[in-house]
């Protein structure tokens, strides 16, 4: 075995690093998702519904939309 490899095959090297980016992009987007509306509060509709709501949410359906195609093109592909 040579020192790259480490006992592991690289196919199955492939597929983990394929979870993990899947894992941690899904992850980022919640984390910033969730901190932008309910920390600094454009998720909260408070006397109506304000533009900053609006926006919010159209641009989390947005970036939701763009993490499904992420996730469509990392899966695609064989391995």
């Amino acid at each position: 075995m040579d020192e790259y490899n480490r006992g592991m095959d690289p196919e199955l090297r492939k597929y983990f690093r394929r979870i993990i980016n899947s894992f941690s992009m899904g992850l980022l987007w919640m984390m910033t998702v969730s901190t932008l509306g309910l920390f600094f509060g454009f998720a909260i509709v408070r006397n109506g519904v304000k533009w900053y709501n609006v926006l919010f949410y159209l641009l989390s359906l947005f970036s939701f939309i763009l993490l499904i195609r992420y996730y469509y093109k990392n899966w695609k592909n064989k391995i």
